[in-house]
Formats: C-alpha cells, sequence, structure tokens
C-alpha cells in the first residue's frame, strides 16, 4: 500500500515550514499541511506540545514518525525519497550543503530575529532597539559574506546544482529583499542568485510569493 501523504503541521506564512513545502514541490512528495502557530491555532495547546515540546512550527507526522526541526525534516526527506543530487551521498559533496545549512540555522537565524522580527514587526522582545540595530549589522554582515561566495561565478550554493543548502539559503535571500527599515548594501551576485532560483516554479510558490 502506498505511503499516506505526509501531514506538515504549520502555517504556509511560516519561514520555516516553507522550506518544507518548498521541498515536498521540488520532489514531488504528497502531503496534507494544517494551520498551526501565529494567527492560527496556537501550538501551546497539550496535544501540539506531545508533538513539539518546544512548541514552534513545522511538525511533520510521516506515518507515526514525528518529525521536528525544518532542516532535520529536509535531511530525513531528501535520504527517504533518494534524492542524492540534493543531498549527495560522498563526503566530500555533502560536507558542502551541510556547512551552509548549519551556518543559516544559526548565524542568520539570531541575525533576521533583530532585523526582521524586531525591527520590520516591531516583536516583543526582538524590538529592543539595540538588538534590532545588532541584528541589521549582523544580517547585512553575513549577506556580504554570502556574496563573496556566490560572487565567483558559480551558480547555487555549492556549484553548479541546485542542492539542499539552496532552500534555506533561498528563503534567506528572499527576506533579505523584502525587508526594510535600513539602508542594505547592493550585492550584484545574491540578486543574481535569487533571479536564478525564481526560475524554478517551486520558488516562486513557496519564498519569492510576496511573503518576506
Amino acid at each position: 500500500m502506498a505511503d499516506e501523504p505526509l501531514r506538515i503541521l504549520g502555517r504556509a506564512n511560516s519561514f520555516n515550514v516553507r522550506k518544507v513545502l518548498w521541498l515536498c514541490d521540488e520532489l514531488g512528495i504528497p502531503f496534507t499541511r494544517e494551520d498551526w502557530g501565529r494567527g492560527f491555532r496556537p501550538t501551546t495547546t497539550p496535544d501540539f506540545l506531545r508533538l513539539n515540546p518546544v512548541a514552534q512550527v513545522p511538525v511533520v507526522l510521516d506515518g507515526d514518525l514525528v518529525l521536528r526541526e525544518s532542516h532535520a525534516i529536509l535531511r530525513y526527506l531528501c535520504l527517504k525519497h533518494g534524492a542524492e543530487a540534493l543531498y549527495p551521498t560522498p563526503p566530500s559533496q555533502r560536507v558542502q550543503v551541510e556547512r551552509w545549512m548549519d551556518w543559516i540555522a544559526y548565524d542568520l537565524t539570531h541575525a533576521m530575529r533583530g532585523a526582521f522580527l524586531g525591527g520590520q514587526l516591531q516583536e516583543a522582545p526582538w524590538n529592543n532597539p539595540w538588538f534590532v540595530a545588532q541584528g541589521r549589522q549582523d544580517f547585512t554582515h553575513c549577506m556580504r559574506l554570502a556574496e563573496g561566495e556566490l560572487a565567483d561565478g558559480r551558480a547555487h550554493a555549492c556549484g553548479d546544482t541546485f542542492t539542499l543548502a539552496d532552500i534555506p539559503l533561498g528563503l534567506v535571500v528572499n527576506r533579505w529583499f523584502a525587508v526594510q527599515g535600513f539602508d542594505k548594501p547592493a550585492l550584484p551576485a545574491v540578486a543574481a542568485y535569487f533571479d536564478r532560483l525564481s526560475q524554478r516554479p517551486a520558488y516562486l510558490r513557496h519564498a519569492r510569493n510576496g511573503l518576506p
């Protein structure tokens, strides 16, 4: 019997949920999605906390398996569905994908809290003026680093081929161009990368779709 569709718990406008939706679209993985999180069903209910004690989306249910943390979910889906091109097996290639994903999960996530959650959405506690200023500075620094790497002429994060690394990076780049409230330097290589990703229909549906 064919596997049942994945159940994706999380609002479609969530930064991290959109990573999972984009990958499912790229790989043709069937899924259903349920609205949870900001503006929808709260993630602090006992039922949701049994699935994810940290009360964050996305949560993905694959049969009886409960998955959380967006980058772990991306890796799992690539491994399950044999997406070798996106998540290559050779260690020398996989580590290039992993380094981008880990850097985004740590450095850029922290920077975007100040620049976006605090500076643009004015959400407490992220809207502390010092934290906003630091987030904008750190976000700009990280994007300059991405510019330096992409300026070598590569088409994608890890070279000429689209990989799993491009999914979190593509969401970050979309947010960089969408976020407002501070002066941003011109980053021509990042802009060209943004336009190349925009040739992918799944990117337009789940990333460059008018949401930051």
